[in-house]
């Protein structure tokens, strides 16, 4: 590839407007160009219109007004994905479109089977077509292996190959490090660095303005369906950046005061467990969780964490041990039984343990207190309460939607995780799981939740935070547990005297601190 060639404009979408039946408009007179061999950052807040925009270009929205051009040649019939795939665009969504059920290379070719005999699917040269890209862009994954069993960043892989095997020129990521740790976000760069230099262009959609300073070339910014800029990375500050999505100074670093704990709320003792499969995925946990606390729970993806929230949570049973919420075991405790006592989730999956994706806003945002007094009686629920309650969050917690009757569905990710905060932090609670609290999020929003645990912290509540964003851990905890291969290997009682690299070498098990160091004993 020539420098002369490397900044002609491969993508322009020129003067791009839709507005949807409800009157709402998504995006307004649209200019949005890209580089061959470029990556272009795509940033705004959520509801922006960043996603919609791409959804056209993918042939998964109709566009309104405006036109498409790709290597100079205005394109008039992308009205598929399959229409786009065939200009040479691909896109990988926030919330991956896989089935796991099937295996990797079963996944890779579906919709492009090779054929045996004409009618069968080639599983042999399924398995090989697979080998060729994995090996092409270096993204080593087993064919063979059901994606069911996969890790997250492995899903993140299979998306990208997927596309690439489809021979795609332009590939879109829709928040690609929402769900990676820190070293499959490393481990992506390289591999999207790898990309360009051999030839692709990657439009890269995110909030983390960390990375996009990392890894990309340009960006443009859209604030409320219209471009506020596109500038040259390297010449603009986080802080820049920020201001120009919100429309205002975002503080970036949360302000919080010293914690002042209080009682046990949650204590966790001895508790083991084993998996369905005979695999044994916790050992020995202790901790104790106070009121007037934010406790970090940090470590690799893999190693326990999800499956500890699952149990403190009713979600999952144990083994052997004890978890107990107010001086109350909760072994034989069900989920609601478990609320009552004054506990919330924010859980990691929002779109699987979240929301009911087919519902309504405002249905959602009310499901933990559909029983209470107030929303309804013995017969009927109460629409006006709930109408009441919904329209007040979704104002105070900022949710960007036309109305509390929108299906929650067909929000941004971000608004999504914004409805599961809005419901978790106003059911009074006494314990708050907080589980990835901020993936997804703009930064506007983040500061946001993020100023909300803090201050329900010091409301009185307990907060158990999991988050793959070490800055995050770092900033919001008081104290920090980590876990590795299922058991707790450091305990720090004042994370304010830890860094990211020291706290790295725990997490991936090259240091590890004694039993007496670990003890939670006062």
């Amino acid at each position: 590839m020539t420098e002369e060639n490397a900044y002609e404009n491969i993508l322009e979408m020129r003067n791009i407007t839709k507005i949807y039946p409800n009157g709402f408009m998504a995006n307004k007179n649209i200019n949005f160009s890209v580089r061959k061999g470029e990556i272009h950052a795509l940033s705004g807040e959520n509801g922006a219109g960043k996603t919609t925009l791409m959804k056209m270009l993918f042939g998964l929205e109709k566009i309104d007004q405006g036109e498409v051009y790709i290597k100079g040649e205005k394109v008039d019939n992308i009205n598929s994905p399959m229409d786009a795939i065939k200009h040479g665009i691909g896109m990988v969504h926030q919330h991956f479109m896989l089935v796991d059920k099937l295996t990797v290379a079963e996944n890779i070719v579906l919709g492009i089977e090779p054929r045996k005999f004409g009618v069968f699917t080639d599983l042999k040269k399924a398995v090989k077509m697979t080998q060729e890209v994995a090996q092409k862009y270096n993204l080593n994954i087993d064919p063979y292996e059901k994606v069911g069993n996969l890790s997250v960043g492995s899903k993140q892989k299979l998306e990208i190959l997927k596309a690439l095997i489809r021979g795609v020129e332009i590939l879109v990521l829709d928040e690609p490090t929402a769900v990676l740790t820190p070293q499959e976000t490393d481990e992506l760069f390289k591999e999207l660095i790898e990309f360009k230099k051999q030839g692709h262009t990657i439009i890269f959609i995110s909030h983390k303005l960390r990375e996009v300073k990392e890894l990309c070339d340009r960006i443009t910014i859209i604030r409320a369906g219209q471009v506020m800029g596109v500038y040259n990375v390297d010449e603009v500050s986080e802080q820049d950046i920020s201001r120009l999505m919100v429309g205002r100074d975002v503080i970036l670093k949360t302000e919080k005061g010293p914690a002042h704990p209080k009682d046990v709320v949650l204590e966790v003792d001895s508790l083991n467990y084993t998996n369905s499969e005979g695999v044994k995925i916790l050992n020995g946990i202790n901790f104790e969780l106070r009121a007037g606390q934010i406790m970090g729970i940090a470590g690799v993806e893999g190693n326990g964490q999800s499956e500890l929230i699952e149990i403190i949570t009713g979600v999952t049973k144990y083994n052997y041990g004890k978890v107990i919420l107010h001086n109350q075991e909760i072994k034989n405790k069900s989920i609601r039984q478990i609320r009552d006592l004054g506990m919330s989730h924010i859980p990691q999956d929002r779109m699987k343990r979240g929301i009911a994706a087919n519902c309504s806003i405002a249905d959602n945002i009310v499901s933990d207190r559909y029983q209470k007094k107030g929303f309804s009686g013995k017969f009927f629920i109460h629409p006006q309460k709930i109408a009441e309650v919904s329209d007040k969050l979704i104002q105070d917690f900022k949710i960007f939607c036309s109305s509390a009757l929108q299906p929650i569905g067909s929000l941004s990710g971000g608004n999504i995780q914004k409805v599961v905060v809005a419901r978790e932090l106003s059911s009074n609670p006494s314990v708050i799981v907080a589980d990835q609290p901020t993936r997804g999020v703009d930064v506007g929003a983040t500061e946001f939740i993020r100023a909300e645990l803090v201050s329900m912290r010091d409301a009185g509540a307990g907060v158990l935070l999991i988050s793959a964003d070490l800055n995050e851990i770092l900033e919001l905890s008081d104290s920090i547990i980590v876990m590795f291969e299922g058991e707790i290997v450091a305990y720090f009682p004042d994370s304010s005297t830890l860094t990211e690299e020291e706290l790295g070498l725990y997490m991936l098990g090259l240091k590890k601190m004694n039993a007496e160091q670990v003890s939670f004993q006062v």
